[in-house]
């Protein structure tokens, strides 16, 4: 994510002040995120395990047919598109053949590239490709990537740029930097698929991303977020009040017909005055929205499940880092408990544990896995312990001297999933690649696929709260009841054929399946018979094709603001 706060020319050495570009809000700027392929080997960094999918890269991908599959836009371009008076263009998910032929058809003054560190080597291509094809235009380079040290030593870049990007760009266009900021829409997720279906997008279908802030205050030593935006106690808010945020979900719901919003916040509920604030508002206004947030364990210990229920939240997001776990954010909370808790008023949970911690080894690793499924959350991501560049756990790692040389490792295979950048205390000669992938098919086998535990916990939460008497939580749970007819039923019957060879997970799924159809009448066993056998013939052929070698890569985008569109226009009117 293209996210600058200050300016760091190539040289590294900081101005006092963000130069401005000489053509000020008349300069013609292109974002854009790394080119494509994502998922598949190559010379660029791109990793077949490694695709640009945050659910089968990090939580679901042992999983087969029952992964979640989806991508997610580059929300940080978008931001800052949105809040650009210059004419911006976006080019999202380009081939390398797309940013060629974009930058041999159009004249821009500013090109701006976003990466992460694993992809240092497609940065550095494109920066290439500028500098041969428009060598008078000004490179800028930012996001994650722009933490990797001596990055200026390793691409051709006029400046690299760290922290929030809004801002900077209006400094560096000569745009007032205090004007609001201008909320984009943006769909949470696209190309939703599962089971081998995928989704058919229509307004309304899939919920809005609402991005309130941006960084952490809570700065655990190994998060690339916290890091990036200042560390441990620093956050920059976007919208201060719960009355801003308020506004800017009713116009998200209005132009998008959506009610669902996924918090693009590292710790939403820690800005409790704001979120109470939310409540109230959509108390006064009638609003049974859901959503879907960050937060820590010891944050969500701190609100009544009265206040979670009313406020809509229907999916956490949060660390179960482990029972002898460093971090504040898990002191004194029993996660175990806090979990069943939630999943009972109907709050899915996506729990997250991290493998390769200093305290772990060879020995004591099946425990810590097993601590992690017993949570028996709704979906687990599991991830190496790993020092990113720009952190306080790599600076600790350098300091010490147990970073590995890249002799030992290539910089695209540290991206959590595969293998160590460093000498661990315990774990060595790779292990931790068997260990990672362990703990996701211990998980599978004992809890069975997540979109079977997220009908489970839709059901709780209906049968907990469909007499609810604020009447805006029981229209709520009754749009979920909905689609465990329509969707979730056939869901949990396919998987129960699936699963017939394995009597604790099939006699589970038939327990589930039986309350669904009890609870919820005639038709949704209807819907489970017959959705349930055309989704076992879906499941095996999205084996086949899986089998096979399928990969998944998102479509691009290329996406003007009213600026550039404008001028656009009037180039082929003069044309014309």
């Amino acid at each position: 994510m293209l996210t600058p706060v200050s300016s760091v020319p190539a040289t590294h050495a900081v101005q006092p002040t963000t130069p401005q570009h000489p053509a000020g809000s008349r300069a013609n700027v292109l974002l854009c995120s790394v080119f494509g392929p994502y998922a598949q080997d190559d010379e660029y960094g791109s990793r077949a395990m490694n695709p640009m999918e945050l659910y089968q890269n990090q939580v679901t991908r042992e999983q087969g047919p029952f992964s979640l599959r989806m991508f997610h836009r580059s929300w940080g371009l978008m931001l800052m598109q949105a809040n650009m008076q210059a004419p911006c263009t976006l080019l999202d998910f380009p081939t390398l053949d797309r940013f060629i032929e974009e930058l041999r058809q159009q004249q821009y003054d500013i090109v701006g590239i976003s990466g992460i560190p694993v992809n240092v080597l497609k940065v550095s291509k494109m920066c290439d490709l500028v500098r041969q094809y428009q060598p008078q235009a000004t490179v800028v380079v930012g996001g994650h990537v722009a933490n990797v040290r001596n990055l200026d030593q390793q691409l051709d870049a006029d400046f690299i740029v760290r922290g929030e990007g809004v801002r900077w760009f209006r400094r560096f266009l000569g745009e007032d930097e205090q004007q609001p900021i201008r909320h984009p829409l943006i769909t949470s997720g696209i190309g939703i698929r599962s089971v081998g279906m995928t989704i058919k997008e229509r307004p309304g279908s899939v919920g809005a991303t609402v991005i309130p802030s941006v960084g952490c205050p809570l700065g655990c030593n190994f998060c690339a977020t916290s890091a990036m935006f200042g560390g441990k106690g620093k956050f920059i808010n976007f919208y201060d009040s719960g009355d801003e945020l308020f506004d800017v979900m009713v116009t998200l719901e209005r132009q998008m017909k959506v009610s669902s919003f996924f918090m693009m916040d590292e710790n939403f509920l820690l800005h409790r005055r704001r979120a109470l604030r939310l409540l109230e508002l959509m108390q006064q206004n009638d609003k049974s929205w859901s959503l879907y947030v960050f937060s820590s364990g010891k944050v969500l210990a701190n609100y009544t499940h009265e206040q979670l229920v009313a406020l809509g939240i229907s999916w956490v997001w949060m660390g179960l880092e482990g029972e002898a776990s460093q971090y504040s954010k898990l002191r004194g909370v029993n996660t175990h408990e806090l979990v069943r808790e939630l999943q009972s008023h109907g709050i899915k949970i996506l729990g997250s544990t991290i493998i390769g911690m200093e305290e772990h080894t060879p020995e004591n690793i099946d425990q810590v896995i097993d601590y992690a499924v017993r949570h028996d959350t709704d979906f687990h991501q599991f991830m190496l312990y790993t020092p990113i560049e720009g952190t306080p756990l790599h600076a600790e790692m350098l300091e010490q001297g147990r970073l590995k040389p890249r002799s030992e490792y290539h910089p695209a295979d540290a991206h959590g999933q595969f293998k160590f950048n460093y000498h661990h205390s315990h774990i060595r000669d790779g292990r931790e690649t068997e260990m990672l992938a362990r703990a996701f098919r211990h998980d599978l086998e004992v809890n069975g696929p997540s979109i079977v535990r997220v009908a489970r916990t839709m059901l709780a939460g209906w049968k907990q709260h469909r007499e609810h008497p604020d009447q805006r939580v029981r229209r709520r749970f009754a749009r979920e009841a909905r689609e465990l007819v329509t969707t979730y039923a056939p869901i949990v019957s396919a998987a129960r054929r699936y699963y017939r060879q394995s009597p604790e997970l099939h006699a589970k799924m038939s327990r589930l399946l039986s309350e669904i159809c009890d609870q919820l009448g005639w038709t949704t066993r209807i819907a489970a018979t017959l959705g349930g056998r055309y989704l076992s013939w879906k499941i095996r052929q999205e084996e086949r094709r899986l089998a096979s070698g399928w990969k998944y890569e998102p479509p691009t985008f290329y996406e003007k603001n009213s600026a550039a569109a404008s001028a656009m226009n009037s180039c082929s009117a003069s044309l014309a």
